[in-house]
């Protein structure tokens, strides 16, 4: 019988609107559980008009009796989740009993911040378009084997005693590369510690959770922060982020195993955008650009930063499809393209005057894209005769918008499950084939 669990992940550069659609499908589910980034990732939740922003928190938490859990793969801000944590209270969000952490997951502290925002500001380097909350410099002491767990960080002698080490090294090498002034080891000792109580209540060994809820016949969601092409080993590195956050970063940043995961859920826009530095094939450069930044509200959840925005990259689409194994796929914000009266999709790739549909590892390689266009009949008009906005089934939307989605599915070597038409929950078509998959997903093996 196939494990009643999913992934749900982006299939782009991140802010697909990944969001809404796992609040959307988290009503399926027995616990929502994050496995990979930081609070560098955001999630916008809009129910009955109410905006929640999510960062490190799963959406589940917005489910009542929906467990959340925060995996061993997220690197924690401590500071970051207490006020999340708050606000989620202040809107009226119960988060006692439903909202668990990783004892294993690792642990951001204020010199991570440091070393990264100083050197993504240092002369002459590179600039990868970080937020500049520490996530890659806590991975970074994660893979050598020098970080604090969130275990470690309830352990005030382990907390006391890394705290003053750490800085003596970071503060070190800060002052040496770039003339940082020096972190205080004693007065961050005490602030973490008393953050460490006030966690406490939150953590659990959520590994024997996960899979002791499995055996118990109850169904998981695994959710992705940013997007494929952001992934550490596959994305347009070194444009990425920290982690793993492709389908196999779910058994790795959660302790569940591989064989225990049933489909994987790519959620793609109808368009594509990309925050931060880095190559875009599809990118515009012009007005309609502008436009869809616009009609998209293309700004950051976490950062506010503008998105770039560009054409649909079937290419991209079908290599992200390969990597985490996709059998389903989201489609959000086609209402942001209804007024257009064409549509360009990129369907391959020229280099060097070679057409290919491959994307090249080497980022000189896609810097040198020229994206080939096909241009698909819009429905855009006038008036609101061609708008998808608010549209509940596949059957009433515009015969254009229709022929679109049928030419990404065709394209993309994944199934159209569900399409999003707006921002709210309701604010969505589910298709037939995809809602009997999540129901046997939700009543099977009871």
């Amino acid at each position: 019988m196939q494990a009643k669990t999913a992934v749900v992940l982006g299939a782009q550069w991140g802010d697909e609107g990944k969001g809404k659609i796992v609040d959307v499908l988290s009503g399926r589910f027995s616990v929502v559980a994050r496995y990979a980034g930081g609070h560098n990732a955001g999630h916008t939740v809009i129910i009955d008009g109410k905006k929640f922003v999510l960062q490190l928190v799963p959406c589940g938490v917005l489910r009542p009796g929906c467990r959340a859990v925060i995996g061993n793969g997220v690197v924690l801000d401590p500071m970051a989740f207490l006020t999340e944590v708050a606000r989620l209270k202040e809107l009226g969000v119960n988060v006692a009993g439903q909202l668990f952490v990783s004892d294993r997951a690792h642990v951001i502290l204020p010199y991570h911040r440091m070393i990264e925002l100083a050197s993504e500001n240092a002369p002459g380097r590179m600039k990868i378009g970080t937020t500049s909350r520490g996530i890659g410099p806590a991975y970074e002491d994660k893979m050598k084997r020098g970080g604090l767990r969130v275990v470690d960080l309830l352990n005030p002698e382990i907390l006391r005693t890394h705290i003053k080490n750490a800085c003596q090294e970071k503060n070190t090498i800060a002052k040496a590369l770039f003339a940082s002034e020096p972190l205080d080891p004693n007065k961050m000792y005490e602030e973490y510690a008393r953050a460490a109580d006030a966690i406490a209540p939150f953590v659990a060994d959520t590994s024997r959770m996960l899979n002791d809820a499995l055996r118990a016949g109850e169904s998981i969601m695994f959710e992705g922060a940013q997007g494929t092409l952001l992934d550490i080993d596959h994305g347009t590195y070194p444009f990425v982020t920290s982690s793993s956050a492709t389908a196999g970063g779910a058994a790795t940043g959660t302790g569940v195993g591989p064989t225990k995961i049933g489909t994987a859920i790519g959620v793609t826009k109808a368009y594509v955008t990309r925050v931060g530095e880095g190559p875009f094939p599809t990118e515009i450069h012009d007005a309609q650009g502008e436009l869809i930044r616009a009609r998209g509200q293309e700004y950051g959840a976490v950062t506010g930063r503008p998105r770039r925005c560009g054409w649909l990259d079937l290419p991209l689409l079908r290599y992200s499809s390969q990597i985490n194994g996709t059998e389903w796929l989201v489609v959000t914000k086609l209402d942001v393209l209804d007024t257009l009266k064409e549509v360009p999709v990129c369907t391959a790739y020229r280099i060097d005057g070679k057409t290919t549909d491959t994307i090249p590892a080497d980022v000189r390689g896609l810097e040198s894209i020229e994206p080939i266009l096909t241009t698909m009949k819009g429905w855009g008009l006038d008036s609101n005769d061609g708008a998808t906005e608010n549209v509940r089934t596949f059957e009433g939307l515009p015969s254009a918008a229709k022929e679109y989605l049928k030419f990404l599915e065709a394209e993309s070597g994944a199934k159209i499950g569900m399409i999003s038409t707006g921002s709210d929950r309701d604010q969505t078509i589910v298709l037939p084939e995809f809602a009997a998959m999540l129901d046997r997903m939700s009543t099977s093996g009871k």
